[in-house]
This record gives C-alpha cells, structure tokens and sequence, in this order.
C-alpha cells in the first residue's frame, strides 16, 4: 500500500520507535524556530545543557512578539540577549522589524521534506509548502537545537478533501473556519490533516499557509499540504528552487478519515466570540455594527491577503469607515516592501488604514486593544476572551475579504457584495533582502553573551518523591486556554523572569491565585475537557511549577499543554470517571500515594480526598521516557543526566 503524504515526512525522520498509529515514537529535527516571548527561556535552557553549537541543519530565532518595547528596558534587553546567544551557538537571528516568524520562515527558510519543531504553537503554517511543522514547549524545541530527538505518538491521518475551486470573495481563511465549525476545537486531537483533491491546486502557498497555521485550531498536531508545481513556482519567486522537491501521496495512499470540503459551494465564514469554532456563516450576521477591524498576524499578511485589501479600497474608492479604526499588520519587511512597490501601502493609508509594524502586535494583545465591549473583526488565528487585551471586547474571526467589507460599511458585511473581486495575481519573483537575518559568525570564540537584569535563573524542579499532597487551589471548567494560565499582553515582557511572570498564572479568574499557591506550599489544578488549548507557551506550566503546582487533574488535555506539564515535572492525570469531577472542590486537601509504582503503564493511581473521605481513580498514558522524565524532575534534568 502507497504512503500518504503525512507518512513519508514521519516516516523518513523516525529515530525510534516503529511506524504504525498509535505507536510512541521519536523523530530527528532537520529546522527550528524560536520567538522573543518563548525564544528567551528555550535559549537558557539550551545554554543549560552545556551544548557549544546547535546541531540542526538550520535553527533561527525571530523577534516579533515583544517589539513595542513599552514601559521598560525588558523587551529590548532580551532581544539583545537572543542576538549574542544566538551568535554564540549557531543560530540565525531575524531582527525586529524583519516579520512574524511563521511568515518570514514560509519565505525565507521552509524546505519541502524536511521537519521542523518551533517554540510557537502556530509553527505547523509551514505545513503549508510541504513540511512536518510541529508547535512545542521551548524545552523541547532547546533539546532539538542539542541534537536531541522530538518524541510524540504516531498520528491518525485525516484527509481534507478539497472539491472545486473558491469562488470570487470566499477565501483560505473560509476553508479553516468551516473545518473548525464541522470538527470544533477538539476535533484534532492526534490527529494531522493532509489536503488533497483538485482544489489544492488552485491554492497559492500563502493560501495554503493560512489553512495550516489555523490547522493548531483543532488541536491537531499539524497539518501538511503536498509540494507540487505551486510550491516550487513559490519557491522560485523567492529564489530558492533548489531547496524544492516533490512530495506527494502515493497512488491508493490509505488515511484513517476523510473529510470532504466542496469550495465551489463553501460561503465567506465567521468566528464569533470566544472560541475560533463558534462560526457561522457571514450573512447570518450580517449588520452587527464593527468598531474595530485588524488585518494582519501569521494567519493572514501575505503579499496577496494585503494587496487583495488594498485594492478593494483603491478600485472602488472607498474610505474606512468613519465610525471604526482599521489597521493593518504586515507579516515580514518583504510583504511591506512589495505593497509599498506596488502601490498597496499608498492606497491603504488614502483609505484611512494605520499601519502597523511586520510584528505580531494585536493578534497577542500587544497594542490596538478594543474598546470596552466593543466588536472587533480580526483576521487572527484566535479570539480567546480577553487576549485582545480588553477583557469584555466581543472579538470575531474572518477572512481579509470579510475584514475589508466591514472596514467599508461600518457593519458585518457579506463580501460577495462589494462588487468586482480584485485580480491580485502571484508575483513571478519576491523582492528579496536577507540583510535584517544575521547570520552565526564562524568563529564565536569572542561573542559575550548579555544578559539583562530582568533575565533571571531558570528554576528547576527536584525529583518527583513517592507521594504528593496539598489543596486543590482552584478548580476549573471546559476549554482552559493558554491564555488563561499565563496571559500575554502587558505580561509579556517578563517571560525571561518567571518569578515575576509567575503573579498572572490565573490573574484573570483569580487575582489573589500566586499569593494563595505561594502561601500554600503550591498544591493541584483541578480542570474538565481540553485543559491547555491555545499557545504553545511554556510558561503555561514553568510558572505554576515555580508556584508549586504538584499535579493538574483534568478529563483531558490539550496535547502540547500536556507535554509541557511532563517537561516540567508536573502530573498530568485524568480522571477515570469523568463524572468524579463534580467530587472535587476548591479547598479539598488531596492524597496522592505510591507514585513509584503508580507511574508504570497501565497502572491506575488513587487520589485521596481527605477532606471528603473519599478515593478517586486516576488515569494516565506516559510513555517510558516521560515517566523517566517526571521522575527526574523535568526534561531539563533528565537531559542534562544523560537523557536523550
């Protein structure tokens, strides 16, 4: 039997481990990627592990989350930091200003074939040109850097169908929102989604980038578009023909799931608030009135998204509405430069549009947050409650065609009736300049390393004992998102600073939360379903460990959430019953016992509520090395102890 595409990519990068679903494996890293919110604390960790010189074929290291540089010295000293270690060890370094990290990296440094592991849970959008792009914690991606192997289970293969080709006004971006609505944000959970079929072929490659960036939506591991003949013209626009290659399924590949999407019928869609599977068709809601719309993030400021926009403004001569503030944020210097080329930034800012700079900026609540309750429309990838950085803003999720309808009518307008779609066509060649991406000297013998006064030590966790107890400190529902444990925005220019970071773990559900874990002695997290969506922040589970956080008990997880509990040497348990959720409150004193032989497989822990006199059975699926891993502590430790 042939091999589909997902297959191929695995297959040819395993270590260990052997090829079948379900199966625990490990497999080679050939690329990472790092940013300056997560970038910082995996460059400390891999300065820990005493390696002199990453080990990848190419490592890069992008700043473009903490780029405002607001209210302090932190930001800046960080990235200066990123510079000298990155000069130190090897690693390319993408300064501010040069763009977002998924975009810059699609241009400037993807290779179809190969695998790369990035510190940022959108990293899969290089899925989109034809690589194995996995989002994890920054521990991980640090072990990479060393050489070290990338460990998850062998994932189910869902075929995304794609019949028929879009129709004028209905975009990528509508591709997404429809499979989140069909599958919600759980539906992709051990699972990767290959697209195939006849409408892949009228996709660009920004258009494909934009469907597998939002693809870390569905909780999936990644998602992969085939390299054809569209990913090498990409490519030789760029300048890079020589890094493609074919890969695509083989005659009678088999998949464990087919969905099945028909673009000729599929309507311009929207997400509504607060989660990116709450969509609906754009005409269901059409005439909410908007106050805010955002075009821009990794999802979708491609040369083509941003030139679509700017010529729906210039062609009908339209203005942004009055009553609303729109603005627009570049994915990389390239996309700026090419729009100001082609006219495109000329005719946004006539229209009225603000200009952002090539960085993350609104999408992670650095900047442009909306007014109190209002309706913003964003082009982003998430529009979790309270990320925009005003907590009861209402913030919905669409496509660049949709963004621009509303920026013009003041209210949610269906794009189709705009009139005549723009022909904004593919440039034969990308303007291209490296210069803002330095390169590791050859010799860096003489490279300092500096290190700011807001960069502080990595705290390390001591070795798991056999038993656990303390109060459960607060106990939590459905969907618990990244965001919530540790928030972005003004926080995060303390992501090199965990004891200070560590005051926003829950500080929107639980202000008090880090003085009641501290005064504790740290204690449990009691969660339900897909606890830890969202980011791939490691913080989400390196501050509640410097709180103390022995173990979260939930009814599941979201996966990378779960592999940084482990990396961490925090529990990730599940209940056995679901039901014995509703047995557990905030304030109950837990028991955990006999955890040496607990941790084997297959063995069922009991948790002792002592304060309801009662036993619950815990659940959990560790592979040897994680358990290894949590025993010693966290990944950290059982690294620098020999591990692999």
């Amino acid at each position: 039997m042939g091999k589909n595409v997902t297959q191929k990519l695995i297959d040819g990068h395993i270590i260990s481990g052997q090829p079948g679903k379900g199966n625990e494996i490990s497999i080679k890293m050939d690329q990472t990627i790092t940013q300056d919110a997560t970038g910082t604390m995996a460059c400390l960790q891999f300065e820990a592990m005493g390696v002199d010189k990453v080990k990848t074929k190419k490592s890069v290291s992008y700043v473009d989350h903490n780029t405002l540089q607001y209210g302090g010295y932190e930001n800046a000293d960080d990235h200066k930091y990123l510079q000298t270690v990155a000069a130190k060890h090897g690693i390319f370094f993408s300064r501010p200003g040069n763009g977002i990290c998924h975009q810059v990296h699609l241009e400037r440094f993807g290779v179809p074939g190969d695998t790369l592991l990035g510190s940022d849970s959108h990293t899969p959008t290089s899925g989109g040109i034809g690589m194995l792009a996995i989002g994890a914690g920054g521990l991980d991606v640090a072990v990479a850097m060393g050489g070290g192997a990338f460990g998850l289970t062998y994932p189910e293969v869902v075929l995304v169908n794609l019949k028929g080709k879009l129709q004028p006004w209905v975009s990528a971006k509508d591709i997404i929102l429809e499979l989140l609505r069909r599958l919600t944000v759980k539906g992709g959970v051990g699972k990767v989604f290959e697209y195939g079929g006849e409408g892949v072929k009228s996709l660009t490659v920004p258009e494909r980038a934009t469907i597998t960036n939002m693809g870390a939506e569905l909780g999936a591991t990644t998602s992969v578009f085939p390299s054809d003949d569209v990913t090498r013209e990409f490519l030789k626009a760029q300048g890079r023909e020589s890094d493609w290659s074919e890969l695509t399924a083989d005659a009678g590949a088999a998949y464990d799931e087919t969905v099945e999407i028909d673009l000729d019928t599929l309507e311009p869609m929207i997400a509504l608030p607060h989660m990116p599977d709450n969509v609906k068709k754009v005409t269901e809601i059409a005439g909410l009135k908007v106050d805010q719309v955002c075009i821009g993030s990794c999802t979708n400021s491609s040369y083509r998204d941003l030139m679509l926009v700017a010529e729906t403004f210039e062609k009908g001569g339209h203005k942004v509405c009055p009553e609303l503030n729109l603005t627009i944020s570049p994915g990389s210097r390239q996309v700026l430069e090419m729009i100001s080329l082609n006219n495109g930034l000329a005719s946004l800012i006539k229209a009225g549009a603000r200009i952002l700079e090539s960085a993350c900026g609104p999408c992670i609540g650095n900047g442009q947050s909306p007014p109190s309750g209002g309706v913003s429309l964003r082009t982003f990838n998430r529009n979790f409650k309270g990320r925009s950085g005003t907590p009861n803003a209402q913030v919905y999720l669409c496509s660049p065609e949709t963004a621009a309808a509303a920026a013009i009518n003041g209210v949610v307008t269906d794009p189709r009736t705009l009139g005549e779609f723009p022909d904004v066509k593919m440039p034969e060649t990308f303007l291209v300049d490296d210069s803002m991406v330095i390169a590791p000297p050859a010799d860096p013998s003489g490279v300092e390393v500096l290190k700011g006064p807001n960069i502080q030590a990595l705290p390390i966790q001591p070795p798991l004992g056999d038993s656990l107890s303390g109060k459960v400190l607060i106990k939590l529902g459905d969907d618990i998102t990244t965001d919530d444990i540790t928030p972005a925005g003004v926080w995060l220019k303390y992501r090199s600073n965990v004891p200070k970071y560590s005051e926003s773990v829950f500080s929107a559900i639980d202000p008090d939360f880090h003085k009641k874990a501290l005064e504790a002695g740290g204690g449990f997290v009691i969660g339900g379903e897909n606890y830890g969506q969202g980011s791939s922040r490691e913080h989400a589970a390196l501050c509640p460990m410097y709180l103390g956080i022995k173990a979260v008990i939930t009814k599941s997880f979201a996966r990378i959430h779960k592999a940084n509990l482990i990396n961490f040497g925090i529990l990730p348990l599940v209940f056995d019953n679901p039901a014995d959720f509703d047995g557990i409150d905030a304030g109950d004193e837990l028991e955990l016992n006999d955890l040496t032989a607990g941790l084997e497989p297959g063995v069922t822990l009991t948790l002792k509520n002592i304060t309801k006199g009662r036993e619950i059975k815990l659940r959990h699926d560790y592979a040897p090395i994680q358990t290894a891993m949590i025993r010693a502590g966290g990944r950290l430790n059982y690294t620098v102890s020999g591990g692999a």
